[in-house]
């Protein structure tokens, strides 16, 4: 999600210098594989269909769509609203941009969960749209899941749903402030159920936003983007991840620090004509786990990133 906060980037600047573990060479990390046609998007998300096709969502106007038959070669699709979202724009100041979407496939239908917010700014909220299809213009909005205001330490924004192991719904999300959340769900309707909120990733007040938790093995690995977004080839987003045997939490990085307590082990950062990739999402295909991100180009385009993940034999993740 685009993360710019404009009165907090002096202190943003300064707390990652202190917080930000050390990185890894750069050198290291391999360029993202091979991806061709309509490759813009930002904060990209990725389910595969029943027929074995891809559908990728990505923040824009309406809510952005683009399909590929084979993973390689996309194509642009429309919008997910292509009339609008009038219910949003008490969130956007009237901007027809929305932020962020999340999109999975579940009991026969499409789920979307997305942000509509401004910069700088927590005033913010996180809405459902459901799909038989998941073409544009199929998508019925299902209305508010969580909010936050300008008084509240979070910032709700950059959605991932999550289904454990029980079959229980969890959303988690957040961008800045104190951090990263998680909020059980009602898996009947796809919103929230109860009032618990739980921290689950945080830096202190430091850049961390674009959660996504994903189940392997006896773990649920919880990625995040560390540091800034949105500044075209000047960006420093890096994915860093942790994991638990529990949905809720404690996460931990590879060394043992707390991701609530600022841990993350990197396992993607800018590197050559690669700038700033983030805003991460894992799909689970037949042939193995890949990373879906963007990141930026020389010229400040921001670009489709796709790589697999292999993991060590002690179960983390790297990406190839």
């Amino acid at each position: 999600m685009p993360a710019a906060r404009a009165r907090f980037i002096a202190v943003v600047l300064f707390a990652t210098a202190f917080l930000a573990p050390p990185a890894a060479d750069a050198a290291t990390y391999p360029n993202p594989g091979r991806v061709t046609g309509d490759i813009g998007v930002h904060d990209p998300s990725v389910v595969k269909r029943p027929d074995g096709s891809y559908l990728v969502a990505h923040t824009g106007d309406n809510l952005a769509l683009k399909t590929s038959t084979d993973r390689v070669a996309f194509r642009n699709a429309g919008s997910v609203f292509p009339n609008g979202a009038p219910w949003t724009t008490a969130y956007t100041g009237g901007s027809r941009a929305l932020w962020a979407p999340d999109i999975s496939y579940h009991n026969g239908q499409f789920s979307l969960y997305y942000a509509a917010s401004t910069f700088g700014s927590n005033h913010s909220a996180i809405f459902l749209a459901t799909s038989p299809s998941g073409n544009s213009g199929s998508w019925t909005d299902r209305g508010l899941v969580v909010e936050s205001r300008s008084g509240d330490n979070f910032n709700a924004i950059d959605p991932n749903l999550v289904v454990d192991d029980q079959g229980r719904w969890w959303l988690d999300f957040g961008s800045f402030w104190s951090g990263i959340k998680l909020i059980q769900l009602n898996p009947a309707t796809g919103l929230r159920q109860g009032s618990g909120l739980t921290a689950i990733a945080g830096r202190g007040g430091g850049a961390i936003e674009a959660p996504f938790i994903v189940k392997r093995g006896q773990y649920y690995y919880q990625y995040v983007s560390f540091d800034l977004c949105c500044r075209g080839a000047s960006s420093t987003y890096r994915v860093m991840v942790g994991r638990s045997t529990s949905v809720t939490g404690p996460y931990a990085d590879r060394n043992g620090v707390a991701m609530n307590s600022g841990g993350g082990t990197e396992i993607l950062a800018g590197h050559g004509s690669v700038h700033g990739p983030g805003h991460e999402a894992v799909l689970a295909d037949n042939d193995g786990d890949l990373l879906v991100y963007h990141y930026y180009a020389d010229n400040g385009a921001s670009l489709l990133g796709v790589n697999r993940l292999t993991y060590d034999s002690a179960g983390w993740p790297s990406v190839a």
